[in-house]
């Protein structure tokens, strides 16, 4: 593992962030793409050809996708999900990771139903003020076939039934026969999704957002997915509401001398192991502990089921700085706005307020990261790529909006109308002018 010097060579290297633009595609997505589309399309064409289908064709265009994109041969199965086979998905789920679901469906609830208290509230004062209200109708976008993440489910579709959005539409790819895996299915359950649909990649995200014979339009959709879907969110934003653009997983570690090592490369090797695109950046002040944590990763890495994975990630985009200053660390670690940003610190918590930027701050070593994946309570779908510097994880506030209201009294409008007058003539809008003392002129008389 890499351990570098100095706040400017971390900003160099292991902290440098990249522009934001489309990766090279792999070759076998690329054979794909010229076996289904008949030339050698980018990413974002595959993205304008697909979304544009979807909003032409309908569920044609979903089901054609489905199969020669997903490999779903199962022209005769509903692309909606039934309730028996939700309800048999239950017994072919182990009892144990079941009640694990609820275990952290509860915990989940109870983090975002807090949140909700403190969320915007409707209010009045002196005749303006504001409703809050749910969305109608959130898609949720769930990915992976080989790969499950009922995890995913349960962090955004929990945040929206706890902000009251009335209807969840789940999206999410099929496997070949058809089927959704049951896990997934549980997890829905469990969520209260309303309805799940085998629609995966960018047709499921059009879908959702033109809605098609079988799927409603929504009005925000909410999940992570790959290149394609995260192109395709981009350019849906406007037509339908986007939580955010998600990148590969972060993990930063900010840890002093005290820190335990055999922790900090747990938690390393953790993020890694999200993908091979996955950050995973160790910052202290003490040398002597990133010598250490470079070992324990090198010795552990070979007993991860995805140790290829791990290795690539670490590899490209993992390491360690050492800084002169415990400072100078946090600063770094702000500065990068991590995804997760892990404290592995002596009295953790009081450093909370020097992260300005993250996603979610891990303080103290009980506080695992992998904890925060499951049963913490907050969303895992966080911004990524630098995008914490303005942007929040997915929580109850995705799934409220705010309306303004203005009802004031005839006295008032006397007060504050004058000045609007005078604002509207100096933009030259006459009408708005004549609108506003229409007003004023008829209350005046009836004083009179």
């Amino acid at each position: 593992m890499r351990i570098v010097e100095g706040a400017e060579e971390a900003r160099a290297t292991l902290l440098k962030r990249a522009p934001h633009v489309v990766p090279e595609l792999p070759e076998a997505v690329r054979e794909t793409n010229r076996r289904v589309f008949g030339g050698d399309l980018g990413a974002e064409e595959v993205v304008d050809r697909i979304l544009r289908d979807v909003r032409t064709d309908g569920d044609a265009a979903v089901r054609r996708y489905n199969e020669d994109l997903d490999g779903v041969r199962a022209p005769d199965v509903p692309l909606e999900v039934s309730a028996d086979e939700i309800k048999a998905a239950h017994a072919e789920v182990d009892d144990g990771l079941v009640e694990a679901l609820r275990f952290a469906a509860g915990r989940i609830r109870a983090f975002h139903e807090m949140q909700l208290e403190h969320a915007a509230t409707s209010f009045v004062s002196d005749g303006v003020g504001q409703v809050v209200r749910p969305l109608a109708r959130a898609g949720l976008y769930v990915p992976g076939t080989k790969v499950i993440y009922p995890s995913t489910l349960l962090m955004i579709a929990i945040p929206a039934r706890v902000a009251g959005v009335a209807e969840l539409i789940v999206s999410t790819p099929a496997r070949p026969d058809g089927s959704v895996a049951p896990l997934k299915l549980v997890a829905a359950d469990i969520a209260g999704a309303d309805r799940v649909f085998r629609a995966g990649g960018v047709q499921g995200v059009g879908a959702l957002a033109y809605g098609t014979e079988s799927v409603t339009a929504v009005d925000k959709i909410c999940g992570p997915g790959n290149i394609f879907v995260t192109i395709a969110k981009k350019k849906l934003f406007g037509e339908v509401g986007i939580d955010g653009i998600f990148g590969p997983s972060e993990t930063l570690v900010v840890a002093d001398k005290h820190a335990d090592p055999a922790l900090v490369a747990a938690d390393m090797l953790a993020g890694a192991e999200h993908d091979e695109l996955a950050t995973a950046v160790l910052i202290t002040d003490s040398r002597d502990l990133a010598e250490q944590v470079a070992e324990t990763v090198d010795r552990e890495i070979a007993s991860l089921g995805r140790a290829d994975v791990a290795r690539t990630s670490l590899d490209a985009r993992g390491g360690a700085v050492v800084t002169s200053s415990l400072d100078e660390a946090l600063d770094l670690a702000s500065d990068f706005a991590a995804e997760h940003a892990c404290l592995h610190l002596r009295e953790a918590a009081r450093y909370i307020d020097r992260i300005g930027n993250a996603g979610c701050i891990f303080a103290g070593g009980p506080s695992a990261e992998s904890i925060g994946d499951y049963t913490a309570g907050p969303s895992h779908v966080m911004p990524t790529g630098g995008s914490a510097r303005f942007s929040s994880p997915v929580g109850v506030h995705d799934f409220l909006k705010v309306t303004s209201t203005v009802s004031i009294t005839a006295t008032t409008a006397l007060d504050i109308g004058p000045a609007g007058a005078e604002i509207a003539r100096a933009e030259g809008l006459g009408g708005h002018a004549r609108a506003i003392e229409a007003r004023l002129n008829r209350e005046k008389d009836e004083e009179a």
